[in-house]
Parts: C-alpha cells; sequence; structure tokens
C-alpha cells in the first residue's frame, strides 16, 4: 500500500463475520504493463475492484487457433466483490486489446479479516446501485 502504511482499518461491527466467498480475487492477463495499468486504474477508479496488484514477466504457453504460442504478459490480481465479478468482466472486455481476454475469478474463502472487509468497504457503492432498483 502507499508508503508502506496498511490501508485504514474498517471497524466492522460487533459479530460482521466475514462471509466466505463474499470476495473474489480475479486474474486478467495482458501484453504489457501499460495496458495493465491502465485497466487496473480504471478498475480501481470505478470502484469495480480495491486493489489490483500486477505480476510483471510471466510467461503465458497456450494454444491459439491451432498453433502453440508463447508470450510475456502481466498478470492483473484484482481484489473485489463477488458480487462484482460480472461488471467487471464486461468492463474488462470492453477495453481490452485482446480477441479473447482472459477474465477469471476465484472466491476467497479465508483471509485477514480487517483487510476483506476493507475490500468490501472499498467497492460497496457500486454494490449497492447495482442491486438498487432503478
Amino acid at each position: 500500500m502507499a508508503s508502506g502504511s496498511p490501508p485504514s482499518q474498517p471497524s466492522p461491527a460487533s459479530g460482521s463475520a466475514y462471509v466466505p466467498g463474499s470476495v473474489s480475487a480475479a486474474f486478467v492477463t495482458c501484453p504489457n504493463e501499460k495496458v495493465a495499468k491502465e485497466i487496473a486504474r480504471a478498475v480501481v477508479e470505478k470502484r469495480l475492484a480495491a486493489c489490483v496488484n500486477l505480476i510483471p514477466q510471466i510467461t503465458s504457453i497456450y494454444e491459439w487457433k491451432g498453433k502453440i504460442e508463447e508470450d510475456s504478459e502481466v498478470l492483473m490480481m484484482i481484489k473485489t466483490q463477488s458480487s462484482l465479478v460480472p461488471a467487471l468482466t464486461d468492463f474488462v472486455r470492453s477495453v481490452h486489446p485482446y480477441e479473447v481476454a482472459e477474465v477469471i475469478a476465484l472466491p476467497v474463502e479465508q483471509g485477514n479479516s480487517p483487510y476483506l472487509h476493507w475490500v468490501r468497504q472499498v467497492t460497496e457503492s457500486v454494490s449497492d446501485s447495482s442491486t438498487a432498483l432503478p
């Protein structure tokens, strides 16, 4: 986090335990750091994610259109509410340069409770508006 200091810790009300699976870690591969940073900044600004880690210089080996390919990519690890994964996926697909963007998400079953509450808190306004009636 900024300057090595952790995010401000939310004070969850007594008894508001983390609900397993309510936060997800989504993974997206990008062709380079510039694209990854642009997408990362946009999803955080839109509150589709609380935090995005960029993991540079991964090697991906895959089959595409009948050929085995090998590419250097940047992996994005995106923390968000599980309920926001469809909106996150739609946004990434709309801005990603790949014909078929990799967007996969895994539910977080356990973790540091204050951090998981922070993820929910930071993305709460989007979650509330997506469930609100028109």
